[in-house]
């Protein structure tokens, strides 16, 4: 069998509304428009009979102990399902910043998950990788199949894909890194305790750039508060967003401290893409068109 490859694309929350924490275990019930970039992490297998992970790339540095990444955790997942899986040598190419909102260690185990089901003759949909991909984290499921879609509870329930008109973006992370459960905690939610009361805007199919950006418009990302206290450098991002000629709609994507902001027009997008960079050599960022 010969390398298998595929990219781990960056996942950007367009909305996140958070509508409370669950009586039954605990967790966080959102609800999120889910975008993804046409780049992001590249992940190939070398068939083989031992279970390996190699990492390199501009962020492989702070992606932690191979034993805790996520593919592995993933392979391990789908191999209790389906004894005798085909596995092999992994290596990842990190170019996605860590803890920065944009599921790029979910992408990742997703991807992981995508390559072992070619090897192993399991559709993209079969309930083995599923299963997989929940107990693995709660945004891997969204990731197996990276098309825009609504993402509801804690990341189990994926919506169809929604077809929608790729639109230009930038995204920006300030190099600053933000773990999820400090942003969680600073909600203050008890068990059981509800949260916001404005309902989530329906997102219909094959919507237009111009119907996208009215539909999201009223919406907003419930955890952008908590984490602009803890990471102020979130705020400065943001402002530096809503300046750039042509920018509809600057937002925190998940947790931060990535933040995007959405164009008309692919050449603004770039020309924000340029300018930031040069102003600011230090921080992550990234044209994109989200689809």
């Amino acid at each position: 069998m010969s390398l298998l490859v595929t990219r781990a694309p960056a996942k950007i929350n367009l909305t996140l509304h958070v509508l409370g924490r669950r009586a039954g275990d605990g967790y966080h019930e959102l609800e999120s428009l889910v975008a993804f970039t046409g780049a992001g992490d590249t992940l190939t297998l070398e068939p083989g009979p031992d279970l390996t992970l190699t990492v390199t790339g501009p962020t492989a540095g702070p992606a932690g102990p191979l034993d805790d990444n996520l593919v592995i955790k993933a392979t391990r997942n789908l191999a209790r399902l389906r004894p005798g899986l085909r596995h092999g040598a992994f290596h990842l190419v990190k170019r996605l910043p860590v803890a920065a909102g944009i599921g790029g260690g979910s992408s990742d185990a997703a991807a992981a998950l995508r390559l072992l089901g070619r090897w192993n003759d399991l559709a993209p949909d079969h309930p083995d990788l599923i299963a997989a991909a929940r107990t693995t984290g709660a945004d891997v499921p969204v990731c197996l199949m990276p098309r825009a879609r609504m993402m509801r509870g804690a990341g189990e329930s994926i919506g169809p894909a929604l077809d929608l008109t790729p639109i230009p973006a930038v995204l920006v992370n300030p190099g600053v890194p933000v773990e999820t459960a400090p942003i969680f905690r600073a909600l203050g939610l008890a068990v059981g305790e509800r949260y916001g009361t404005d309902a989530h805007p329906v997102i219909a199919a094959r919507l237009s750039r111009s119907g996208l950006l009215e539909a999201i418009g009223p919406a907003r990302n419930d955890l952008e508060a908590p984490a602009r206290t803890l990471a102020p450098a979130i705020d400065v991002a943001l402002a530096a967003l809503r300046r750039e000629p042509g920018c509809r709609l600057a937002r925190m994507s998940g947790s931060g401290a990535t933040v995007f902001a959405l164009f008309d027009h692919r050449s603004d997008a770039a020309r924000a893409a340029r300018h930031l960079s040069a102003a600011q050599p230090n921080w992550w960022v990234s044209a994109a068109f989200l689809r």
